[in-house]
């Protein structure tokens, strides 16, 4: 068994506090119909910045400043604390204490990912850490998640992908591995429930999910 990660609405409680970020500063840039774009951004959590880019501009229009608009809303994702998703610790302990080999798989990039994982004491627990900036293509495209397994010199069969995204369910599910989804924002609709292996409410089940595989 191995064990691989997303990390943001898994790990740490960071979506809400992204969203509300965009919406504080829409008035700034004109932004009228914010839920709307963000709503297709929410159906996009798991790609890349670059696939988030594209989405955006399919809504406002290339003539959307964009690059400055992420910029203010980096500064205010920078004065904030995420929180860890209950259940994190005890799982992760659990892992490291039967062995279980453990790697993030974030679309996040690389420099942000270790900043979050070092500040929360997190970045000794995984044997890779595989990021958006480290892979050409975006969730749902299986790559992130198939780089992670190789690195680990991991049958993907083998591995366990915990996600919290429609997207990352649809990638872990095209990687042949055995999707397990915590809903975070977006709880799951007929496809994604047909996607993951099975749905648990928090990382606490994941516990207890795996360690009756791990016992079977």
């Amino acid at each position: 068994m191995v064990v691989i990660f997303d990390m943001d609405g898994v790990i740490f409680d960071s979506e809400r506090v992204y969203i509300d970020a965009y919406k504080k500063l829409a008035p700034k840039y004109g932004l009228t119909d914010v839920d709307a774009v963000h709503r297709a951004c929410m159906d996009s959590i798991g790609a890349t910045r670059v696939k988030t880019r594209e989405i955006f501009f399919n809504y406002v229009g290339h003539e959307f400043d964009y690059y400055a608009y992420r910029e203010d809303v980096q500064q205010e994702l920078n004065k904030s604390e995420y929180e860890l998703k209950p259940g994190v610790f005890e799982l992760f302990d659990w892992l490291k204490e039967k062995g279980v080999r453990i790697a993030l798989a974030s679309s996040t990039r690389e420099v942000s990912v270790r900043k979050s994982l070092g500040h929360a004491g997190l970045t000794e627990y995984f044997d890779q850490i595989v990021c958006g900036d480290m892979v050409s293509h975006s969730k749902p495209h299986p790559e992130i998640f198939l780089t992670a397994a190789q690195r680990l010199n991991a049958d993907p069969q083998d591995c366990y992908i915990i996600e919290d995204s429609y997207n990352g369910i649809r990638a872990a599910h095209a990687a042949g591995a055995h999707p397990i989804m915590v809903p975070d924002i977006l709880q799951p609709d007929e496809e994604i429930k047909g996607l993951a292996e099975v749905v648990l409410p928090s990382l606490f089940e994941v516990k207890e999910y795996l360690e009756s595989k791990l016992n079977a």
